[in-house]
């Protein structure tokens, strides 16, 4: 089936307003046009606070969302797409704001450090720290130790999935579930979906190797779980998770074998593909009918993994 009406007038709107490729231009600017254009308002909340986590390798930036003064809440780690290249706390505002009204749970919402400034594993270094950190303090988030959930979009997806298997190698902290949206977990190009959808539906093939080449140190890189987690060998005893693919995505295809792979392994996962819609479509719940029923049942995943 082709792009449904919604996603394709998105996507005609971000044509029109002429920006170049990420990859043609340099990082600094390509942060600068993506937060123009995927900044998207949420709802209200209770409390949006912004806090610094502290580390070795300097403070790290979080945004907190309350969706009540309640107590003991399960609160949701999220970790913002954008190639690990682009993206901040207010281009991942509107999605953190809507999981945590959807799910009546907290979510804090993590500025880790990006590339090709600070290559691997920086980013990741900076999502486990902030997730440990809050297992650690869990008082301070009003949160059980025992109910913190890992998430992301895309970027996102692969540090929600490295942060889970690098908590399970350290035996800490408890992760008891991992909601992946169309995530970035292989540098592998001759998939069928990366054949597919090289261009024309927003993320790139060549997008994708741009953002891979500035993540990366090295060849031996591509060999490691923690950088690219469909080089894992062992996927017992991860976290339950809900996967989220779309049609239209490069990234389609690795979503769907991490899905396959966690089964095999006898891992509590739910995959759903998206038809008709493009990589980016979950944050545009607003805009687009397809991202509003993805968002319902990312929440609805949380509050079932809680619920147990």
């Amino acid at each position: 089936m082709p792009l449904d009406s919604q996603s394709q007038a998105f996507i005609d709107y971000l044509s029109s307003l002429g920006n170049p490729p990420p990859e043609t231009i340099s990082p600094k600017e390509a942060r600068k046009n993506f937060s123009k254009i995927f900044q998207s308002p949420g709802p209200e909340l209770h409390l949006v606070e912004d806090r610094f986590i502290p580390s070795i390798n300097g403070e790290i930036p979080i945004r907190f969302y309350k969706y009540s003064n309640a107590k003991n809440s399960p609160v949701l780690v999220w970790f913002h797409g954008g190639g690990m290249v682009v993206g901040d706390l207010d281009s991942a505002d509107g999605i953190a704001r809507f999981l945590c009204d959807g799910s009546q749970y907290s979510v804090v919402s993590v500025d880790y450090r990006l590339a090709p400034e600070n290559k691997f594993p920086a980013a990741l270094e900076d999502c486990y720290n902030v997730t440990k950190w809050i297992y650690d303090h869990a008082e301070d988030f009003d949160t059980n130790q025992n109910q913190i959930a890992v998430g992301g979009d895309s970027a996102g997806g692969n540090l929600a999935a490295a942060v889970s298997i690098m908590s399970r190698d350290n035996k800490q902290p408890h992760i008891a579930h991992q909601l992946l949206i169309y995530p970035m977990l292989d540098c592998d190009f001759t998939t069928k979906s990366y054949i597919e959808n090289a261009e024309g539906y927003l993320l790139t093939q060549i997008a994708m190797k741009s953002y891979w080449d500035h993540y990366l140190n090295s060849e031996s890189d591509k060999k490691n779980p923690y950088a690219l987690p469909l080089q894992l060998t062992d996927y017992s005893n991860l976290p339950s998770a809900l996967i989220i693919t779309t049609e239209f995505d490069p990234l389609r295809d690795e979503g769907e074998l991490y899905a396959q792979r966690l089964k095999d392994s006898n891992i509590d996962v739910e995959l759903t593909r998206y038809n008709g819609v493009f990589h980016g479509f979950f944050g545009r719940a607003t805009l687009i009918d397809k991202g509003k029923l993805a968002m319902e049942e990312a929440c609805s995943s949380l509050i079932k993994a809680f619920n147990k």
